[in-house]
């Protein structure tokens, strides 16, 4: 094993991982820009030191075991394979209770590497990206193993409840500011404005249209909520803004070609579905107790960038 490090050192193999990881951070907000990364993990950190650290220990989980399977070295490199694993750690260390909890999201974060190579080759002939869809289904299935086996734990605040006695809180004044800074904070399951605002750096620090985008699509998510007639407290927490903010930035910049002349207003148009489609899904996973995560922002682009396919302008 000492032999081994060794090699792995003399190689200089160490560097090019820790980059390759820290870009896997970056790659949750569709970035590849490791000062990106740093800020993100900054901000995680400086909201819970705990989360900032399962985040870059399930970041560099994922993206060894790309590493020793084999994987393209290109989109090793780029993070691929690592931002899946950093929020699978992030949402079953908070969302599972008890003292193996971080075990247990460790393992999760390993596992969803693994699935994210098999959804490349399955789904690489349409030519979809696969985005956070694998840290959505890994989180789900775990967080369900808690209602067969003892040592995973489900954590309260993911009480199972039955629709007829779902009760909806319209009480209380919104809080505007802090529903625009959280919702981009809502991406990594934080609720601390300071840890908000440096988001907005991260994303600035990767180009402008990534900052200026993103809030757009915050004040569009809070729009639109308020508009529906969302919960207050929902909106004041961010709630329905991360899946919008991940939206534009997917329609209308990551995946944009030059064909797509609309492909800001799609972005927009994407940003304010998510807010229904967040809605319906949180109806549909209350009687599991499950968490909605990103899928709105996974059905939203995959609506859009599908549609491209016949409709090249959007």
């Amino acid at each position: 094993m000492q032999k081994r490090n060794k090699k792995f050192l003399k190689e200089g193999e160490l560097f090019p991982f820790l980059l390759a990881s820290i870009k896997g951070i970056s790659q949750i907000l569709l970035i590849e820009n490791a000062i990106t990364g740093i800020i993100i993990l900054l901000a995680i950190t400086l909201a819970s030191p705990f989360l900032g650290s399962i985040t870059f220990i399930s970041v560099m989980i994922g993206t060894l075991i790309a590493k020793i399977g084999g994987a393209d070295k290109q989109a090793v490199n780029a993070g691929l394979f690592g931002y899946n694993s950093a929020l699978t750690g992030l949402a079953l260390s908070l969302f599972l209770d008890g003292p193996y909890n971080w075990i247990i999201a460790l393992i999760g974060a390993a596992i969803v590497s693994i699935l994210t190579a098999a959804l490349m080759h399955f789904i690489k002939g349409i030519d979809i990206p696969i985005l956070t869809f694998p840290f959505v289904i890994i989180t789900w299935f775990m967080l369900l193993i808690s209602y067969k086996l003892e040592t995973f734990q489900l954590n309260p605040i993911l009480a199972p409840e039955i629709l007829s006695n779902v009760t909806v809180d319209f009480s209380g004044e919104i809080n505007w500011l802090g529903g625009f800074v959280l919702g981009i904070a809502q991406i990594f399951f934080l609720d601390n404005i300071y840890s908000g605002i440096l988001l907005f750096i991260a994303l600035f620090w990767a180009g402008w249209r990534f900052g200026v985008y993103a809030i757009i699509a915050s004040a569009i998510a809070l729009l639109t909520a308020f508009l529906f007639g969302g919960e207050q407290s929902l909106i004041s927490l961010g709630l329905y803004g991360y899946n919008a903010i991940l939206t534009i930035i997917a329609v209308s910049i990551v995946f944009k070609e030059s064909d797509n002349r609309f492909a800001l207003y799609s972005g927009m148009i994407g940003a304010s579905l998510t807010i229904l489609i967040t809605a319906s899904l949180s109806v549909w996973l209350l009687p599991f107790g499950l968490p909605a995560l990103t899928m709105a922002f996974v059905l939203g682009t995959w609506i859009f960038l599908g549609a491209r396919k016949v409709m090249p302008m959007f």
